[in-house]
């Protein structure tokens, strides 16, 4: 079995079975949902990733002469402090009939329940409330199925409007010009083509800004909140400058929309280059010509002086091609590694929720006192600091970095062993089961690290029996370092504990031999010829050899004896190539050469984001090659295969 294709074949089962309406959503119509209200029945929104509701309520209302500015509609976002200005804007509002929405409700669980909290304001104003009195909720959902945010009898009483953001380009595109009508397109009569092309640039932006999370950490590094709200007030402020400039402001319009919309969101710097990049290669002069390429040669602009509202609605349906990565700007490759998550996330939350009810109490006891039992065996001995220390004639940087390996590797065996032997006594009655015990014997029953082990390791995403022959290793490699205190010819900076230490100590060493500041050092890799650590015939002249990562999003040209390798698309499968030997060397800032070159992030694991060591810059095909490439793929490295 392909566990790649498991989430297709059961969508696939669900089309056939129940119907299209199940696994495509339509756009959302508020218009329908608010005719079934009314000052009993409080509309309530689930809030999702990429979903805002409040422009559309606030559309709602316009059409009924209701608004902020006219002080007929309240809009309050609950926080610390909100409490009793709610509840009176709550009763103002039912007498007046005026409208409220009360957002993320799940900041405020304690005032939410009984007849002094909001459950207990809304049934009181159902007793006086005028014909016209409105009130919209909006919460998150709970983390786990088990807890409860919202009380049950706000919940029975109200429309539940669960508008998750569609997975699929084409819904996305589709949904975002759905926000639009003729009307706003015929308002921009000063630049009424550059209004059209450059708002359905904006929204394949918004479109490919949504999408692009489905595919993981190489997507997006961290979970942001994009939603139709960024996309309508961006297409407020496209129309406000083609209505003010006599020439289109390309690059203020980047600026905003990348930095203060959509950038406001975004968190991670890598990221926020991830963003940009869509804008530099949607939105430029070249948009106004037939026929531009949106994106890699896979979807034209249309021309604008051709289409109505209409007749890009049905551009959307009838020309947009089948869903590609490629169309985000990723190789076929990243599908597969999302596809596979998704389905590891399935069948791990089916095996979560099966229970241990059903007897075999004392087989999988048998089982995990045996697992414990050849942990303990294999567990190395700690290394003893100071037999270590006693070597030492020159405390220098790479031996101080020796140093703090060894008290974080002696902190994670003792960790390890205090763990399993008490779980040991547990299980043989020596000692009562406490929560932390049946914590550990839950993960080595799932072939999963257990979380105090995690709290004093590094990240990882490996099962637990990979994660522990690879602390093998690690601990290995470190004995070899502290027999004479010297760095190997070729390290394994996957295997260190601080990776970022070590660089530091390279750039030390450089800038106390040049009587430099370290503040004016800067890391460079070239990457060698050198495929294994055995080849290395001896240390590196300047700075250090280093192996053990691999490459995401691409694929490295070894290149011929005499030439620089260089980056290359990945090939069909191959998740993650290992690269080669590189050789770390610290130069002053001024001598960093960049023209050619990939700023890469290097990553302790593929869930990337806090796991950010730093950055290596690895040499393209030419010096005019294009970073955006590379940047949209999401390449990065990773000292983690996973």
């Amino acid at each position: 079995m392909r566990p790649d294709r498991v989430t297709s074949a059961l969508n696939m089962f669900v089309f056939d079975s129940m119907g299209e309406k199940y696994v495509e959503q339509p756009p959302f119509n508020i218009h329908e949902t608010f005719e079934e209200s009314d000052k009993k029945t409080p509309i309530f929104f689930v809030l999702f990733p990429g979903v805002d509701p409040t422009p559309e309520v606030e559309r709602v209302a316009a059409k009924f002469g209701i608004s902020i500015t006219n002080g007929k509609f309240i809009n309050i976002s609950m926080g610390q402090g909100q409490e009793e200005p709610a509840r009176k804007a709550l009763f103002n509002c039912a007498e007046k009939g005026h409208w409220i929405m009360l957002q993320n409700l799940h900041l405020m669980q304690t005032w939410l329940k009984g007849i002094n909290g909001l459950e207990g304001f809304i049934e009181q104003t159902y007793l006086t409330s005028h014909p016209n009195f409105r009130v919209f909720l909006s919460s998150e959902p709970p983390p786990l199925p088990e807890m409860q945010i919202i009380p049950e009898s706000i919940l029975q009483s109200s429309i539940k409007v669960s508008n998750e953001a569609p997975q699929f380009l084409k819904a996305n595109l589709r949904r975002a010009y759905a926000h639009f009508d003729q009307k706003f397109l015929d308002k921009c009569d000063k630049k009424p083509n550059e209004f059209k092309a450059c708002l359905f640039a904006l929204c394949y932006f918004h479109s490919l800004v949504l999408g692009r999370k489905k595919f993981g950490s190489q997507g997006w590094s961290r979970v942001y909140n994009f939603n139709d709200g960024d996309l309508t007030i961006c297409a407020d402020v496209l129309y406000n400058y083609l209505t003010k400039y006599d020439v289109v402001p390309w690059e203020d319009l980047k600026y905003i929309f990348g930095e203060i919309m959509y950038g406001g969101h975004i968190t991670d710097n890598w990221d926020r280059r991830t963003n940009a990049t869509y804008l530099n290669v949607l939105l430029k002069p070249e948009l106004m010509l037939p026929n531009f390429i949106l994106l890699y040669n896979l979807f034209k602009n249309p021309d604008p002086s051709k289409l109505d509202y209409e007749g890009y609605r049905k551009y959307i349906e009838e020309k947009l091609p089948a869903e590609v990565p490629q169309m985000f700007g990723m190789h076929p490759n990243a599908e597969i590694g999302y596809l596979t998550t998704m389905c590891e996330t399935l069948f791990d939350t089916i095996l979560s929720v099966q229970g241990g009810s059903g007897g075999g109490g004392s087989a999988k006891d048998d089982i995990v006192m045996a697992t414990l039992m050849d942990f303990k065996t294999r567990t190395p001995v700690d290394h003893s600091f100071l037999d270590i220390t006693a070597k030492i004639k020159d405390k220098t940087p790479s031996i101080v970095v020796c140093l703090q390996e060894v008290e974080r590797m002696n902190l994670l065996l003792g960790e390890i062993k205090r763990t399993l032997d008490d779980l040991r006594l547990g299980l043989t009655g020596a000692l009562n089961m406490t929560d932390a015990m049946e914590s550990l014997q839950k993960s080595l029953q799932y072939n999963k690290v257990p979380a105090s082990w995690e709290t004093v390791a590094y990240p990882s995403k490996k099962v637990l029996s990979m994660w522990f022959n690879e602390l093998l290793e690690r601990d290995n490699q470190l004995v070899e370092r502290a027999k004479d205190l010297i760095t190997p010819k070729s390290l394994c900076i996957a295997f260190l504990f601080n990776p970022m230490s070590f660089l530091t100590a390279i750039m030390q060493k450089t800038a106390r031999e040049n009587n430099l500041p370290l503040d004016n050092m800067a890391l460079v890799t070239n990457v060698t010829l050198l495929k294994t650590p055995e080849e290395v015939p001896g240390p590196a002249e300047g700075g250090w050899y280093i192996h053990g990562l691999w490459l995401e999003g691409a694929a490295w040209e070894l290149g011929a004896p005499g030439q620089e390798g260089y980056l290359i698309e990945q090939r069909q499968k191959e998740l993650h190539p290992k690269m080669p030997i590189i050789n770390v060397v610290a130069v002053p800032l001024e001598k960093k050469k960049e023209a050619g070159q990939y700023q890469c992030p290097v990553y302790y694991t593929s869930l990337r984001g806090a796991t950010y060591i730093f950055t290596a810059n690895l040499k393209m095909e030419s010096e005019d090659s294009d970073q955006n490439k590379w940047i949209l793929s999401g390449t990065c490295m990773l000292m983690s295969e996973d």
